[in-house]
C-alpha cells in the first residue's frame, strides 16, 4: 500500500460520514468543547462505546440494591 492508497482510504472514511442534527442540553455541550472543539467526535466515540457495551451504566435503574442484614432477633437494643 502505497501513501496514494492511504490518502484515498482516508477520503473513503471522511465521505462515509453522514451529517446530522443534533439537540443537546447548551450546558452539556459547554463541558463537551472543554475537551475538544470537534464534539462531533466524542459525541461518536461515545456513542461507539455504548453500542459496545464498553462503558458499563451507572444510573439508578441498572444497580443493585444493596441488601443490609438485619441483626439476630434479640440483638436490636445492644
Amino acid at each position: 500500500m502505497n501513501m496514494k492508497d492511504k490518502a484515498t482510504d482516508a477520503e473513503q472514511r471522511v465521505t462515509d460520514k453522514v451529517e446530522i442534527a443534533v439537540r443537546l442540553d447548551s450546558e452539556l455541550l459547554e463541558q463537551i468543547q472543554h475537551l475538544t472543539n470537534d464534539p462531533s467526535k466524542v459525541i461518536e466515540v461515545a456513542i461507539r462505546q455504548w453500542l459496545r457495551g464498553d462503558v458499563p451504566r451507572d444510573d439508578e435503574l441498572t444497580r443493585t440494591p444493596v441488601r443490609k442484614s438485619m441483626p439476630p432477633r434479640g440483638e436490636w437494643n445492644d
